[in-house]
Order: C-alpha cells, then structure tokens, then sequence
C-alpha cells in the first residue's frame, strides 16, 4: 500500500476551480489521457457542488465512481495521486490483490478505511502542528532557559531589578544565534515507553481497547531525564510542546468528517480479482473479494480506533489493464457501482517527448536539478529527447510494454557514467545529444536478449 500526503499547493483554492481548471492544473503533471482528466474533474467538481446543498439534498448525493481501464504505465496512479493533491483530500492507493475473502488470512477490505482515517489524521496533525510551531519553539525556547539560567523566582526569591530576566534575554539572542548548539543539556521528557507488538487473526486495528489508558507507565507516562545538545534539546522540547497546544480530540473529530466527506480510495489491479466462481489453481475466490468490496463502495459504516467511519461519500476510483478479464466479469452488483468508465489510451513516442519535458516533475528536469547539486550542468538536445523517446518505444515494442516506466530505466543507462563520476568531474558543463545516447545505449539495443535484462 502506499499514501501519499498532499504537499502545499499555490493553486487556486478548490472551491474556484471549475471542471477545465481542474484539467489544466492535472496537465502540468499529466500528459495526454485527456478522457480521465475530465472524469475525475466532473467528480471533484460534484462534490464541490455537493457542498453547496442543504444538509437534505447532500445526503442523498452518492459520488460517481470511476473505473480506469489501460496498460501498465499510462497515468492510471499518477491522475488520483495529482487529484488528491490538489483537493488536499485524504488518499491511499492500495492493489485489490492484498484483500483476501473473509475467514482466510489476509488484509481484510476493511482495513483501507482504516488507512484512510489515519492518513487524514496525520494531515490534520500536521496542519496543527504548522499553526502552533512559533508559539511550540518560544515554549521550547523559555524551558531550555529556565534549564540553562534558571529563574530566582524558581528558588523563592524575589528579583526587584529583573536582572536575570534581562541575562536570560541575552542569553536567549545568543540560542538563536547558534551560539549555544553544542552546549551539553540535561532535560527532562516524557518516557516513550517499551514497545509492545501484539499479534492476532483479527490484526493490529482490531486490539485497540484503551491499552494505553490502562498501563500508562507502559505506553510514555514516566519521564526520564537525557543528556544532549542545545540543538538537539530545542528540537525534542519543540515536539513536546506542539503536542500539548494541539488538540488531539479535535483533530480526530476533523479527521473523521474530512474521511466520509472528502477521502479517495484507489484501488489498482481491478482486474485481477475480476472473475466468476469456478476459477482453478490456489488462489483465494476472486468473487468473495468482490463481494467483501461491495458494501465498502455501496456504503457502510466500518469500526475503526477512531471510531465508526462512514463509506457512503468516499470516492473510489478503480483501474487495471484489463487484458484478459474486462469489467463485465466483475460481479453485477459491483459493476454498478462503478458508473464511469474511462479508457486510458496507449502512450505514442509523441507522448514520450512531452513526459520527458513538459511537467514539472519531468524526468530531464529532475535530472538536471540532481546533478547541479554536484556542480554539473546538464543539458539536453531535442533530438537526445527524441532518441530517449524512440529507444523506450522500441523496447516496449519488443519486450514487455510498460509504459512510461521504460523512461526511468533508458534515462538512469543514458545518464549512468555522468551520475558515477559527476563529483570528480573537471568540465562541469555536460551537452546530451542523441549521438551520447546512441553511444550510451548501442550495445543494450542491438542486443535484442541484452535488452530483456537491462533495459
């Protein structure tokens, strides 16, 4: 499984973007697969709109979920992944080939909720934590003084003149300063405890009954005492303090309404547990995981630590290559669920040259950016971007198509000498044209059993 956490963003706010704002700002990310872009636009948007009706109304609006149909490597991850961001809404990506049918052991369907609601606590944590983090470093700042020069009212004694509130002050530029950081400190912080795994068929979401309530020494209730720097301490009595100015009851609260009312669920490999009873080999029934789904997609209420967490308005949004199965050999009752359909077309070498250039994560950017931090300065010919292109066709042509990814393997073979000797290099100044790559990747290419294994 993987989650992603939405980054700060200095696109408009969602509530202004329309459907063909929404496409425009995928385009900087995305190419090409305009058909999904404007599916996942239309159900971001309804759900703007969604906000805007009367409590009534907005109950009984259900989200239009999408289903992605496509090769490995065409966008399929990359436009939820780009849509999360940018409706800073919580989003996991999990493969449908983790979740077992109920009474064998595996991830059970329930556990992506669970997910879920994690990842948009930790959003909202993070959120808090960013609003209180001057006011955490000053009470930070204040207890590593009082560490440091502690106050005479601390003894019981009375400072007429304030002169060692005046000393602390100075003392206080002088822990700004950096002056201070490799002071040796003893501070005192609150225990974190000894770790306790427990293991049972239910798994780990399901042990929670206040454990942590009922053996507080346990679970950090103790302090201790360390020994460290002056850097070191700010930064361990920084986190005390913002954990104490957030509140946590608030935050799960948050975090439950922002699951049910804004959270996506990607799930990959659709296809793979597309299928009717009957199937041969060991494999757990395809169409009990089917049907375990159906009710997270049609709407149920899941227990979690947190409490019970609503499925009825997240928005799942399904893919997978479909080359053997097809969506109609889901199960009827799935199927339905998922209204749009969306087919992601093929990558063409066109494609290929504006991935490797136009978005602002584009592999030759990122390239470039890595090894000016060695000094190099990289550049690279149309025509080197057209012979990457042309050379990464070529090899899904003849071997396994995987899309875009090919890019990443025939860009690291092309760039494997300058990435190696980049810190001893004496000419800083490195031109990629398409007679480099040809040189670089001649002997790979030609060799079409060579290509299998490296490229």
């Amino acid at each position: 499984m993987v989650i992603y956490l939405p980054g700060n963003s200095s696109a408009p706010a969602l509530d202004e973007l329309t459907p063909r704002e929404i496409v425009e700002q995928l385009d900087k990310h995305v190419i090409s697969q305009d058909d999904a872009k404007r599916a996942v636009a239309i159900a971001l948007r309804n759900r703007i709109r969604r906000q805007r009706l009367d409590p009534e109304m907005a109950e009984e609006v259900l989200p239009k979920n999408i289903l992605m149909m496509g090769p490995t490597g065409v966008g399929k991850t990359e436009v939820a992944r780009r849509l999360a961001r940018l409706s800073n809404s919580p989003f996991v990506k999990i493969e449908a080939t983790k979740f077992t049918e109920v009474g064998y052991v595996g991830r059970d369907v329930d556990s992506m909720i669970r997910d879920l609601i994690e990842m948009a606590i930790e959003m909202i944590r993070e959120q808090k934590v960013e609003m209180v983090a001057e006011r955490a470093e000053r009470n930070a700042e204040d207890r590593l003084l009082e560490i440091l020069m502690p106050s005479q009212k601390s003894h019981g004694i009375d400072d007429p003149d304030d002169s060692t509130a005046r000393t602390r002050e100075k003392l206080r530029k002088q822990l700004r300063a950096g002056k201070l950081d490799d002071r040796m400190v003893e501070i005192e912080t609150k225990g974190r405890g000894n770790p306790i795994e427990i293991i049972t068929n239910q798994g780990v979401e399901e042990m929670d009954i206040n454990i942590k309530e009922m053996l507080p020494n346990i679970f950090g209730g103790q302090t201790q005492r360390r020994k460290m720097t002056v850097l070191d301490a700010l930064e361990v009595l920084a986190q005390e303090e913002e954990q104490k100015l957030i509140d946590h009851e608030q935050i799960t609260r948050q975090a439950v309404e922002r699951t049910e009312q804004a959270g996506i669920v990607f799930l990959d490999e659709m296809d793979k547990i597309a299928g009717r009873e009957g199937g041969r080999g060991p494999e757990v029934s395809r169409e009990g995981v089917q049907r375990d789904l159906l009710p997270i997609v049609e709407g149920t209420t899941v227990n979690t630590r947190h409490g019970m967490i609503r499925t009825d308005h997240i928005l799942f949004i399904a893919a997978g290559a479909f080359h053997v199965t097809k969506p109609s050999d889901m199960i009827p009752e799935l199927q339905g669920r998922f209204p749009i359909r969306v087919e992601l077309k093929p990558l063409t070498k066109d494609d290929f040259v504006r991935i490797l250039t136009e978005p602002k994560n584009a592999l030759t950017k990122q390239y470039t950016a890595l090894l000016d931090t060695e000094g190099v300065e990289l550049a690279f010919t149309d025509d080197a971007v057209e012979e990457i292109a042309q050379t990464a066709m070529l090899v899904n042509e003849q071997t396994e198509n995987i899309g875009a990814r090919r890019l990443h393997t025939v860009m690291e073979k092309v760039l494997d000498k300058i990435s190696f000797e980049a810190p001893d290099m004496k000419e800083k100044s490195v031109r990629i044209d398409s007679a480099y790559v040809r040189d670089q990747l001649s002997t790979i290419v030609k060799d079409q059993d060579l290509s299998r294994y490296i490229l």
